[in-house]
């Protein structure tokens, strides 16, 4: 069975690990005719998409910050009819109410989403000129344009602010940094987004990959036996589902090992409160 959340606003479930495309989907090349490493890079990309798929993920996030990955993500999509199996989410990075919209306009392009007829959530990324854009949304929203709206960071420093942002309401999704490297989102702003019925995508979930240099070289605890983790990548997943307030956590790739390898956890049991500190206990001593 299948591991997914609601989504508080609305009821509809997530599957609890989707896809990042950061750097992973970032491959398009500027000649008229991409070279081989770039034609190679996009077909491993269109595998890891299409395994993403066949193993039951959905949400695959994206921004038009990072460089192509929007462009090729609709590319893929469309051309493996994956649109309708997927929850599409980009974001908004720009001030001012028509440079947003001409921002949005572009990415509902670059991800093709008229081939699907609304995109499912546009977050307003790293705060920036937040209360012009959900103004915006919220009117997008209403005609259907845009399921859901959201606010994201990706730094303990602005927390305080996402948290001010969700006590004014209005807003469906919170994308934030959690995980064992970086647990800060546990004090005070997953319990408010539990709180204010607001459904948690958890970004960076390896810390930039400072997590596996950490683990270099290391094998996996005792107590992975019991969880049925097979990789530290599992590992350190499964701790973050072991939060109740986060929704899905979005490990960025474009090789399909790692996406079965990340996916394996739609399968597994998130640990209790007790597990995930013995999980932590066995973190911190390496």
């Amino acid at each position: 069975m299948l591991q997914t959340r609601i989504i508080p606003s609305s009821g509809e479930r997530l599957p609890v690990v989707g896809l990042g495309t950061w750097q992973a989907f970032d491959i398009a090349s500027e000649r008229p005719e991409p070279d081989a490493t770039h034609l190679a890079m996009q077909t491993e990309a269109a595998a890891a998409l299409q395994r993403f798929v066949e193993l039951g993920g959905s949400l695959v996030d994206s921004s038009p910050m990072y460089g192509s990955a929007e462009q090729m993500l609709g590319t893929l999509a469309a051309r493996q009819s994956l649109h309708p199996k997927l929850f599409i989410a980009t974001k908004v990075w720009i001030n001012g109410r028509s440079e947003g919209i001409r921002q949005m306009e572009t990415s509902l392009a670059r991800l093709q989403i008229s081939l699907r007829g609304s995109l499912d959530l546009m977050q307003v990324h790293n705060l920036v000129d937040t209360t012009t854009h959900l103004a915006t949304l919220n009117d997008w929203k209403k005609s259907g344009r845009v399921r859901y709206l959201g606010i994201t960071h990706y730094h303990a420093g602005a927390h305080r602010d996402l948290e001010r942002a969700l006590a004014r309401g209005g807003i469906d999704f919170l994308q934030v940094n959690y995980s064992l490297g970086e647990r800060e989102a546990e004090q005070r702003l997953l319990p408010a987004a539990k709180a204010a019925g607001v459904a948690v995508i958890a970004n960076r979930p390896f810390a930039e990959g400072a997590l596996f240099e950490r683990v270099r070289g290391r094998a996996l605890p005792a107590l992975a036996k019991e969880l049925g983790c097979n990789s530290w990548a599992q590992f350190f997943l499964l701790w973050i589902l072991g939060n109740a307030a986060v929704t899905c956590t979005i490990p960025g790739t474009r090789k399909p090992a790692h996406v079965e390898d990340n996916l394996a956890l739609l399968r597994m049991t998130a640990p209790d409160a007790a597990m995930r500190l013995r999980m932590q206990r066995a973190f911190e001593q390496i």
